[in-house]
């Protein structure tokens, strides 16, 4: 079925494709573009779709993230080799930083609470912003984050690395410990439930970042656009402060945001602020 005979000048008999299967099979390929296409245009987002999606993901990547085995002695290891090659790149100023915050007892408790807390308000907040006045966006955007947190789980997988409070004669200060507060789930009555030994990529860097690069690409007000930049440099002052990250580790972040970005640009076509900020009519100009 679906095939004809034709005869030949040599009087053989040769099959050709049916009119009818030509059109089954253009239909199909139309229609697997169509969808495809769907998927990659940007479209209005819907709340209760976006509330059950960012549960579900940060559960998955908390369960992940703890499931990797805690490698001690190689996290430690490890962590040795990045405090050696930052003294070899002369940028091993860690822990002259965090015994100097760690001086001012009420910076460094701050820095504990925004260690603990920033890192989810404000990337939250994004979001909600990100929903409500740039819906066009905040696909590309959120696609943006979720890839940078999805290759960051690789990297707690392959390269288990011990946080300088942890290592073996650092001579670093865990400040949460040292002031008692609840800073971490890394420390204290939490520890248990974390995975001490992901140090490597910092998510600190790479969702504060992405928070600030979204707020200065896309806001209207000067003032905030800085406060979107300030947002990063702030946050990486605190995770070597409090001695829960290396230098390295945020860069270490900032390669995974970088791949987050090539991740969305790739799918969308452009870079999220690019896109259309609305959708609907607007749309039709969208690259």
């Amino acid at each position: 079925m679906g095939e004809t005979t034709v005869t030949t000048l040599e009087g053989r008999e040769a099959p050709t494709t049916s009119p009818i299967a030509e059109d089954r099979g253009g239909r199909t390929g139309r229609g697997r573009l169509d969808a495809v296409h769907r998927l990659r245009t940007p479209r209005r987002p819907r709340l209760w779709f976006e509330i059950l999606l960012i549960a579900v993901s940060y559960w998955t990547y908390s369960l992940i993230r703890n499931a990797v085995p805690e490698q001690k002695a190689q996290a430690l290891r490890n962590a040795d080799w990045i405090w050696s090659v930052e003294q070899h790149l002369g940028i091993a100023f860690e822990r002259s930083v965090n015994h100097a915050v760690d001086s001012v007892t009420w910076l460094i408790v701050g820095m504990n609470y925004y260690y603990a807390t920033l890192h989810f308000v404000i990337t939250l907040g994004v979001l909600v912003w990100l929903f409500r006045y740039h819906p066009g966006r905040y696909a590309a955007v959120r696609l943006a984050l979720f890839a940078t947190t999805a290759v960051a789980l690789v990297g707690y997988y392959f390269y288990p690395l011990a946080p300088p409070r942890l290592m073996t004669g650092g001579h670093f200060i865990d400040t949460v410990a040292v002031h008692e507060t609840w800073g971490s789930m890394a420390s204290g009555n939490l520890k248990n439930m974390s995975n001490q030994y992901a140090a490597m990529p910092s998510m600190h860097i790479g969702w504060s970042l992405w928070c600030g690069l979204t707020i200065f690409a896309l806001a209207s007000v000067p003032w905030v656009r800085v406060l979107g930049l300030l947002y990063p440099a702030l946050t990486l002052l605190v995770i070597v402060s409090t001695a829960n990250h290396f230098w390295l580790d945020a860069v270490g972040g900032m390669i995974c945001l970088a791949f987050g970005f090539l991740v969305a640009r790739l799918w969308y076509g452009a870079l999220p602020h690019a896109l259309p900020r609305q959708v609907g009519g607007e749309l039709q100009g969208a690259p």
